[in-house]
């Protein structure tokens, strides 16, 4: 009896090392930083405008189209499957990357990665239907230290074959593509889960972290259906006794949890703190993954790949190295973030602007390289706080729930951006003028959560002052005007 405890007690090991492998090998593509070199190369010989306006729009009009449906049904049909799908999508997208041909071809290769990035939830997801509670926090930095560590290894040796060893770009992507191959065949070996987030709990104990477990309770801000007190628990996540007697259809099922998702939804971004939080990532991670689609074309247009030495690998691998440490060092960090966390999304933005800024007005491709750098390694590091911020406040559902949702709206946004400001049914822009945009929006962004931090640092310091004042005027008053004092304190307040 005592092994077979402890064997299941283990059961955690082998899901976890087999997606490892997998994020490892799907992360593995040496290839991706010098995409738009080998798409413009002799290679697919295609301009520069013909991917900047009309290829790379489609990976978002894919993304956003897919990732709401997707999911669903990756909570619905608990991971695995939709992982295998992520697979298999990862191998049409680089085997018509290396043998197809044309506009429309790159086309259908965006339509393929965008839903290779749309599964890529199922991912994250997968693991907590397999390991407890308790183990969750462990697991999850295994998980996103594989994945960078995998990207940090593809684009060093992405570049040092470049570099040094003269390797094309198609035999990168023929690298790759044997990696994603991999990656699919270790996705078969995940066990297949029992439960899932939200279609598929299995009882309220398993499924939802205790006090102690949670990562935390919301404070006096948050509304109390956000707190995780077990009433509220309870009468959100277990199943009345006579839906659990009558054995409810599917269909019915279905629209009661979306039911539930909604009112989850409406609940926790009453919450004034979390819906300004919340607005700053959908509004930075629109304009981030903007930047990350089309950087390599400004860095083209900077240097010519085929005239100029190209490091566009290098460069990634020291971005990511440096989002990695940023991301870090946060939880050192000893700030009160309810007070200073939106002056700090204010500043970062406004650097993120000015390297945006940088790279609109120089032509110079190692000044241009450097923007880049701070950029993301500012962006990741708000991204760090602003996820803290919002998953301190929620259960692991309703945190993924936010996340799902943040990032649907992040999308909306950035297919805006690109309908108005790239596609070539809209306005078109080069990449240059493009940049200025993207600046210019992250000024607006920096100047939202500027005055708003302003005006809440000078409300903390008002209040703190007629606090002080109450305190004094209550020690020496007669006993009858107390209660006046009081009165007037609280009105002030």
């Amino acid at each position: 009896m005592g092994c077979w405890k402890k064997e299941k007690s283990n059961t955690w090991t082998f899901p976890t090392v087999i997606l490892c492998l997998y994020g490892f090998f799907y992360m593995m593509k040496p290839s991706e930083p010098f995409l738009t070199p080998y798409l413009t190369g002799p290679d697919k010989n295609l301009t520069t405008d013909e991917v900047t306006n009309q290829i790379f729009p489609v990976w978002t009009y894919s993304y956003l189209a897919l990732l709401f449906p997707v999911f669903l049904i990756t909570d619905y049909v608990r991971y695995k499957p939709v992982l295998l799908l992520q697979g298999i999508s990862f191998i049409v997208t680089w085997l018509l990357l290396l043998f197809a041909h044309g506009v429309v071809a790159m086309q259908v290769v965006e339509f393929f990665y965008g839903m290779v990035t749309a599964t890529e939830v199922a991912y994250y997801a997968y693991i907590y239907s397999v390991v407890s509670t308790d183990r969750y926090q462990r697991v999850t930095s295994y998980c996103r230290s594989i994945t960078l560590v995998a990207a940090t290894i593809a684009a060093v040796l992405g570049q040092l074959l470049v570099s040094l060893a003269g390797v094309s770009y198609f035999h990168l992507n023929a690298i790759t593509l044997a990696s994603v191959s991999l990656a699919f065949v270790c996705s078969f070996f995940l066990p297949m889960p029992q439960k899932s987030m939200f279609f598929h709990r299995k009882d309220v104990s398993e499924t939802l972290p205790g006090p102690d477990k949670a990562v935390a309770t919301v404070g006096a801000d948050g509304p109390p259906s956000c707190q995780e007190d077990k009433s509220s628990v309870s009468a959100d996540r277990a199943p009345a006794p006579e839906q659990q007697a009558d054995n409810p259809k599917p269909q019915s099922h279905m629209l009661r949890v979306l039911v539930q998702l909604g009112r989850d939804l409406r609940d926790c971004y009453s919450s004034r703190k979390l819906l300004y939080w919340s607005l700053w990532w959908a509004l930075a991670t629109a304009g981030f993954n903007q930047v990350l689609n089309y950087i390599q074309v400004l860095w083209d247009f900077r240097a010519p790949s085929h005239s100029s030495a190209v490091y566009n690998g290098a460069v990634e691998a020291i971005a990511t190295f440096l989002s990695a440490v940023t991301s870090f060092i946060v939880q050192y960090m000893k700030i009160n973030w309810d007070l200073f966390g939106e002056l700090s999304l204010g500043i970062f933005s406004a650097i993120d602007a000015g390297t945006l800024f940088l790279m609109h007005f120089t032509t110079n491709i190692w000044a241009c390289y450097a923007g880049y750098l701070i950029f993301k390694a500012c962006y990741m590091f708000l991204i760090t706080i602003a996820t803290f911020q919002i998953a301190v406040n929620l259960s692991m559902e309703r945190y993924a729930l936010m996340f799902g949702f943040n990032n649907f709206i992040a999308l909306v946004i950035q297919t805006i951006l690109t309908v108005v400001v790239v596609d070539s049914r809209g306005l078109g822009l080069d990449i240059v003028i493009q940049f200025l945009i993207y600046g210019s929006y992250f000024a607006v962004i920096a100047g939202i959560f500027l005055v708003r931090s302003i005006f809440m640092l000078v409300s903390s310091k008002c209040k703190r002052k007629t606090a002080r004042y109450c305190k004094e005027h209550l020690n020496h008053a007669e006993h009858e005007s107390k209660e006046q004092i009081v009165t007037d304190c609280t009105t002030r307040l």
